[in-house]
């Protein structure tokens, strides 16, 4: 039984909304100085790749309308075979300067009622 797409969307935003929590009120240098909010932030973003990964196989054509979708892929496949040279400062930037986007675009289709 083929999972419903809508439930990636939902992925997406739940781990968005972990990694906004998670570094709401927080400054680089204490992200880059606390592994545990590092471990938790890259694993939201593992979370976030894959369901979009996911998303595109089971619904191309949605995973699509999520410019980000190749972007968020790459960065899953970095933080899990490239572990070792992880680039906080990157990571950082990323969730940032482009989660916000992500997670609004997200939410956008999430209100639509997206049907496959």
């Amino acid at each position: 039984m083929k999972r419903d797409p809508r439930l990636y969307l939902w992925d997406v935003r739940e781990a968005a909304d972990a990694i906004k929590s998670f570094i709401d009120t927080k400054s680089f240098e204490m992200y880059a100085n606390d592994s545990m909010m590092h471990s938790a932030v890259e694993r939201q973003l593992e979370i976030i790749g894959e369901a979009l990964n996911q998303l595109s196989q089971v619904a191309p054509e949605l995973a699509a309308r999520i410019i980000d979708t190749p972007r968020a892929v790459a960065l899953r496949n970095r933080l899990i075979h490239g572990y070792f040279v992880v680039d906080h400062a990157l990571v950082w930037s990323i969730v940032n300067d482009d989660l916000p986007s992500l997670q609004a675009t997200v939410t956008a289709l999430l209100d639509e009622g997206i049907s496959r």
